[in-house]
């Protein structure tokens, strides 16, 4: 389930495929008129990339402590990703046979990076210099610009701390099409990653086949399990902390005490009223909150695996006692002082992760999602007639004689 309004991902759709289209055919054309149209600002062949002054000027905008932040982060990522890396290999045996793996970076990698209303460097952190670490020699990314024409400072910052080759100034489903199909300003890429609103996800669904893609995320989720031990506040401003993300996120508790339910449901409305985003988050709540009180620990488990829930915190005496018995999250959290937060900005692992079930059979973002991976395979002579009768029965019981014969040919011809 992409989004959780049907009638909204239906018309959605249309004019994503609508956007997609023209970009395709009209290319920059089309690229300066739906930027003028969704973003009010003016963009040119001449000003669509940005500069390496523009960059400069970013750096004076931001303060020394945020850009020191944003450098430690980076190390930090980048720290935990180089353990992600895998090496090439080739394996010979005695009689000729030799198999291997041969990886490589993807080369062109294009990172789409929201803007506008606000600034996400976090976002730029986690996909480019995990991009980075694997290699990836060609780093594009898209972001839109603000209304006075540039884009946001911090994300400019993130972006040259993190690898990033280039900087264009198109959102939307219409910076999915350029990255998918190309135009004279912004070269086709082979892999687009990174979050958007709707309309960002289904430009990214829509062209998957054209080029790959990371996911297809949904809104965010968190689902913390707690028992007696935890402390009231602190679980309710960690699942506030993914409320305010989106009218359509959802926020959990699952415990087996009845009375930090009660506490934590308190607290969700003392500290609600207290934060900028009070009416998104009363929406998320209302929607998709949910506290849970179960019977033990071990049905708590249970019922987050069901879920399978993008962000799980694990909040209880013993927290690695349960660890053995989680099958399905996206990250996992555990103790009380291990807060979601942590891991958006500066622990080090990627905060891109799936969504809506899907850490049943997805993986956060890592290395793998750079490189590519080609088998190699080697035969002496000797290491051929070993299996050739082999492949030759295999080849004639799925009636493929064609595959047959390019082995029986070889066993004929002794002179080879």
């Amino acid at each position: 389930m992409l989004y959780r309004n049907n009638t909204e991902k239906k018309e959605a759709q249309k004019a994503v495929d609508e956007i997609l289209y023209t970009v395709k055919t009209k290319g920059n054309q089309a690229l300066f008129e739906y930027t003028k149209q969704f973003d009010g600002v003016e963009i040119t062949e001449q000003n669509i990339k940005v500069t390496q002054q523009e960059f400069e000027y970013a750096y004076k905008q931001v303060s020394k402590e945020l850009i020191k932040v944003i450098q430690k982060a980076s190390q930090r990522i980048r720290n935990f990703h180089q353990k992600q890396k895998l090496n090439s290999w080739l394996e010979p045996s005695e009689n000729g046979e030799m198999l291997g793996q041969l990886i490589r970076p993807i080369e062109k990698v294009g990172i789409y990076v929201p803007g506008g209303k606000a600034a996400y460097p976090s976002s730029v952190l986690m996909n480019a210099v995990t991009a980075s670490v694997a290699g990836v020699p060609h780093i594009i990314m898209t972001t839109p610009a603000q209304k006075d024409g540039r884009v946001a400072a911090t994300t400019l910052v993130a972006a040259k701390e993190s690898g990033v080759n280039e900087v264009y100034k198109v959102g939307g489903a219409q910076a999915i099409a350029a990255l998918a199909y190309g135009t004279t300003c912004i070269p086709k890429v082979y892999k687009i990653c990174g979050p958007g609103n709707i309309y960002v996800a289904l430009a990214k669904k829509s062209v998957y086949g054209q080029v790959n893609i990371d996911s297809v995320a949904g809104p965010s989720e968190i689902l913390v399990i707690a028992d007696e031990s935890a402390n009231a506040a602190y679980v309710a401003a960690d699942m506030l902390s993914q409320a305010e993300h989106d009218e359509m996120a959802a926020a959990m508790l699952v415990t087996d005490s009845e009375i930090l339910a009660e506490k934590v449901k308190k607290e969700l409305y003392i500290q609600t009223e207290k934060l900028e985003r009070k009416e998104i988050i009363q929406k998320s709540l209302e929607n998709y909150g949910l506290i849970v009180v179960v019977k033990d620990m071990r049905q708590a488990c249970e019922l987050s695996n069901h879920i399978a829930p993008e962000h799980m915190e694990i909040c209880t005496k013993a927290p690695f006692e349960l660890l053995p018995y989680i099958k399905n999250a996206g990250a996992i959290f555990l103790g009380h002082y291990t807060p979601e937060p942590l891991g958006d900005y500066m622990a080090g692992p990627n905060h891109v992760l799936p969504t809506a079930g899907t850490a049943r059979f997805f993986s956060p973002l890592s290395i793998d999602d750079f490189i590519k991976k080609s088998s190699i395979l080697s035969f002496s002579k000797e290491a051929f007639l070993e299996l050739s009768d082999d492949v030759i029965t295999f080849a004639k019981g799925e009636g493929l004689t064609a595959h047959a014969n390019a082995v029986a040919i070889r066993k004929e011809y002794k002179n080879i």
